[in-house]
Order: C-alpha cells, then sequence, then structure tokens
C-alpha cells in the first residue's frame, strides 16, 4: 500500500506507553521520521490541530527534539486515541478491522545524485516472521487527513495526507530544496491574512537553515549567527550559543533595540570560550539590522546578518543567565 503522507514515528518504553507524570519516561529519539508531500486546503479539528502544533520544530529522526517535546506528541496522540475517529479504519491485509498486516520483500538504498535505486541484499524470506509486522491504526480522523498507527516494535506513526505552510517549510529544510520558496508562501500568507505584527519571542531558538553561500571561519559564523541557538531573554537581552567539542562552547551575548515596524537594532559585544565554570573572553563586537519576517510560538524568519535569510525553530524555552 503506498502512501504519500507526512510520516512522523517515536518509540515509547513498552512496558507503559501512555504513562506520564512528575518523571517523564525516556524516549528513544532516534525512531523519528519526517516525510512530506504537498496538498492544499487542510482540514483539522482543535484537538488534531494540538498534535500538528507539538509536531513541528521535530526534524529528521528526532536528534534534536527534547524529552519535553516528544512528551508533548504523545499527549496530544493520547488525546485523540481517547476522542477515537473513524470506526474500523484499516484498508489492506487486515485483522480486527483496525491492525495492518504486512511483510517486506525488498529494500533500497535512493540518493539524491543518482536517477536509481541501489538494492540492499536483505534476506527477507529466510528471516520468516522477523521480515513481518503489523499497525494497529489507532486514530483516523474523519476528514481522512491524519492517521494514527502503533506498530509491532512499540513505533507509534502518525500519517497526514494535507500539509500546510510552516511544515511545507520545515519540510524544504530537511531536504534542502525550495526552501526560499516555502518562505516566501509563509510570509505572503501572513501578510495576506492581515495578521499583528510579530515580536520576538523569548526562548531557546535553534537556527535550523540560512541562506549563506559563502563560508567563513566557524569563529565568523558563530558571532554572526549562523550555527547554533539563539537565545532572546527579557528587556532585549540575546545570546548566540554554539556547541564546539568536549563541552566548550562558544557564547556572545549583546542587546537588541526595536527601531522600525519588524526592524531590530542588534549590538553582539560580549564574546567568550566556555568551559564548565570558566571562560576565556574574547574581543569581538559584530552590529547588524534584523527583520522580522515571520515568527510564532514554534517557527522564526529573520534577515540578518549581510542580509542573509535565517529559519529557527524554538527548543525549550529559557532564561538568560
Amino acid at each position: 500500500m503506498a502512501v504519500k503522507a507526512v510520516n512522523l514515528g517515536f518509540q515509547f518504553p513498552s512496558s507503559s506507553p501512555s504513562s506520564f507524570g512528575s518523571s517523564s519516561p525516556k524516549l528513544r529519539k532516534d525512531r523519528l521520521v519526517f516525510r512530506s508531500s504537498t496538498v492544499e486546503q487542510i482540514s483539522f479539528t482543535e484537538s488534531e490541530n494540538s498534535l500538528i502544533e507539538a509536531l513541528l520544530g521535530i526534524q529528521g529522526r528526532g536528534r534534536s527534539s527534547s524529552p519535553n517535546q516528544l512528551n508533548a506528541v504523545e499527549r496530544a496522540v493520547q488525546v485523540l486515541e481517547r476522542l477515537g475517529g473513524v470506526p474500523d479504519p484499516a484498508a489492506a491485509s487486515i485483522q480486527d478491522g483496525k491492525r495492518i498486516l504486512f511483510r517486506f520483500d525488498r529494500a533500497a538504498f535512493s540518493f539524491r545524485f543518482l536517477p536509481f535505486k541501489v538494492p540492499y541484499p536483505v534476506p527477507f524470506r529466510l528471516l520468516g516472521d522477523e521480515a513481518k509486522g503489523w499497525l494497529d491504526t489507532t486514530y483516523l480522523s474523519h476528514s481522512g487527513n491524519l492517521r494514527i498507527s502503533r506498530g509491532n516494535k512499540g513505533t507509534t506513526f502518525v500519517l497526514q495526507k494535507q500539509t500546510e505552510p510552516r511544515q511545507r517549510l520545515l519540510t524544504a529544510v530537511s531536504s534542502g530544496r525550495n526552501v526560499k520558496e516555502a518562505i516566501e508562501e509563509l510570509v505572503s500568507l501572513t501578510r495576506n491574512n492581515g495578521e499583528k505584527e510579530p515580536e520576538l519571542e523569548e526562548g531557546e531558538w535553534q537556527m535550523v537553515w540560512n541562506s549563506q553561500t559563502v563560508t567563513d571561519s566557524w569563529i565568523e559564523n558563530a558571532a554572526n549567527g549562523l550555527m547554533g541557538k539563539q537565545i532572546i531573554g527579557k528587556n532585549g537581552r540575546i545570546k548566540f550559543v554554539v556547541d564546539i567539542l568536549l563541552g566548550l562552547k562558544f557564547s556572545m551575548t549583546g542587546n537588541f533595540v526595536k527601531t522600525g515596524t519588524k526592524m531590530y537594532d542588534v549590538t553582539m559585544d560580549d564574546a567568550a570560550i566556555i568551559g564548565g565554570p570558566f571562560g576565556y573572553p574574547m574581543q569581538m563586537e559584530n552590529k547588524f539590522t534584523l527583520e522580522l519576517l515571520y515568527s510564532d510560538e514554534k517557527i522564526r524568519i529573520t534577515r540578518g546578518y549581510n542580509e542573509i535569510l535565517f529559519v529557527h525553530t524554538r527548543t525549550d524555552a529559557s532564561r538568560m543567565n
């Protein structure tokens, strides 16, 4: 059965996949998968939209996702599973109306630079039951846009047929293709909808893409915000943080002042290499104008140093030290 969809999978401890309390379960972040197709005219219920919001910013296989982010996804999944959706939602080889049975019979590698797939020689026929599996469809929206399935190896999958502009942007970032077009779509849509002027949201933001074409030294890139994270604090405070190696970090703090509609003057003037409680100060200063093109609680698009476009996704909220 071929499905074109957003596909996000993550694995929870098999002993209690639905328990949440004061102690959060340890989540397997290496089982997150993200793919997407683009379809217009999206329709989600409030509870479905909560899941979509929780998934925003989680990319690749979830390597940069925090336990809090994955916990939010699982909570949203549990809400939909309790609400229920279309009864007996499976189509395919089924068991009990909800379980999809499957068997793997071939595998291949797909490379962007090759016009064909490279076969992966797995002896599926010799693997017997190991090549078999099943998916329990635990939720299917009445619109058919959203499906939640839990597999025989403990992985939870969220499959989505229709995507919205923010998802298309993150998919473009993940694939490295058509990012500027996705940015223009999202910015234009927001402009045309007449939404209120965005502000620099406090918290910790991970840089996931920039339009830089000329590579400078890593220290120049770090000082220009082209690497790592930005922490937006109170009272116009801003910090760049870049992990180097062996626990060392590059840190640079400064201030921003709003000078007009969506425009900010940024001055970064306090840089150091940090290792544990110790710091080695560096004499650096950087001034640039930042234009805030789009911002919500999850995604931010800016035009900053040297007219470079930036896409940031919010991780855990953080306060300035």
